[in-house]
C-alpha cells in the first residue's frame, strides 16, 4: 500500500513539473514577450556628428556676433569674409590692405578671434547672414580646431563642409570662395601644420566650380622650404601688414571675377601685389 502511494505521488510530481515547463499559450491577438524582439530588430543608433560640426556658442564674443547680425539685417554688404582671428585681423594689421582692396567692394568682416568651425556654425544658426545675400563669401576657418583640440582632419573637414552647406542654404544666390587653411608653425612639418594640410586635402573637393570655389594660397606665406616666413607671420600664425597685402594680392582677381559673375557691380580693379597665379577650382 505504502509503495503504491509513493508511486502515485511521484507520477503527480512529474506531471506538475512538465506542466510548469510548458510556455503559457498566448492570448489571441497578442504576441509573446520575445516575439517583438525577434520580428523587429532594434535599429542601430545614428552616429552623432563630431564636435567640429555641432553648433556651439563662443563665450565672450556675443557683442561682435550681434554686430554681424545687425550688418546682416541691413542687407548691404556685397562681399563678406567669414572666419577666425586671422580674418578679424583685417581690422588690425590688415586694415591698410582692406581699405585698399576690399572696402571699395562693399566688404564686411565676419571674423572672430578663437572661433572654431562649430562656433561659425552657431553664428550661422543665430542671425549671421539673416537678410543678407552678398555676391561672394570668402571662408577661411579651421586652424583653431587643430591648435585648440587637435581635431582629426576628417572632423574639421566635416565642420567646414557644414558651414558651406549652411551658406548655400541661407544665401542661394551667393558664390563662395573657400580658402585652404593657412600654414602655421616655425617649420614645415609642424604638427598643427600637418593637420591643416590634411584638412585642406579633404575640403578641396567641396568645390563644384559653379557656386563653390576652392583655392589654397598657403605658398604665398612660405619660403622655398615651405616654412612660413617670420616677416609675414610674426608669431607663426597671424599675419603682418605685408602678410595681409599678400593675402589680398593672391585672391583679388578671383574676388572681382566671382563678384562680377554673381551680378555685383565691381569697381575697376586696383593692381595688387602677391601671387595670384593659381586659379580657384
Amino acid at each position: 500500500m505504502r509503495t503504491h502511494v509513493h508511486l502515485v505521488v511521484a507520477m503527480f510530481a512529474s506531471v506538475v513539473c512538465q506542466a510548469m515547463a510548458q510556455p503559457s499559450p498566448a492570448t489571441p491577438g497578442t504576441a509573446s514577450p520575445g516575439a517583438a524582439t525577434q520580428d523587429k530588430p532594434i535599429p542601430a543608433a545614428t552616429p552623432s556628428p563630431p564636435v567640429a560640426a555641432t553648433p556651439a556658442p563662443h563665450t565672450g564674443t556675443m557683442q561682435r556676433h550681434e554686430r554681424f547680425n545687425a550688418i546682416s539685417k541691413e542687407g548691404k554688404a556685397r562681399l563678406v569674409f567669414l572666419g577666425d582671428s586671422i580674418t578679424q585681423g583685417w581690422e588690425g594689421a590688415g586694415k591698410a590692405a582692406w581699405d585698399e582692396h576690399f572696402a571699395p567692394l562693399g566688404a564686411a568682416n565676419f571674423g572672430i578671434g578663437g572661433d572654431r568651425t562649430e562656433h561659425v556654425l552657431w553664428r550661422l544658426d543665430h542671425g549671421n547672414f539673416d537678410g543678407l545675400s552678398p555676391a561672394l563669401v570668402v571662408v577661411m576657418i579651421g586652424t583653431n580646431n587643430a591648435g585648440a583640440r587637435r581635431d582629426p582632419p576628417a572632423e574639421t573637414a566635416a565642420g567646414i563642409r557644414a558651414i558651406v552647406e549652411r551658406l548655400r542654404a541661407k544665401c542661394p544666390a551667393s558664390k563662395i570662395l573657400l580658402l585652404g587653411i593657412f600654414p602655421r608653425g616655425d617649420k614645415a612639418d609642424d604638427v598643427f601644420r600637418r593637420l591643416n594640410d590634411e584638412v585642406n586635402a579633404l575640403i578641396a573637393p567641396i568645390a563644384d566650380g559653379e557656386r563653390v570655389f576652392y583655392k589654397d594660397i598657403g605658398a604665398v606665406f612660405t619660403d622655398a622650404s615651405g616654412t612660413p616666413r617670420k616677416d609675414l607671420m610674426p608669431d607663426w600664425l597671424h599675419l603682418s601688414p605685408e602678410g595681409y597685402q599678400r593675402w589680398a594680392g593672391a585672391i583679388k582677381a578671383d574676388v572681382t571675377r566671382l563678384m562680377g559673375e554673381a551680378g555685383a557691380p565691381v569697381p575697376t580693379p586696383v593692381p595688387a601685389t602677391g601671387n595670384s597665379e593659381t586659379a580657384p577650382r
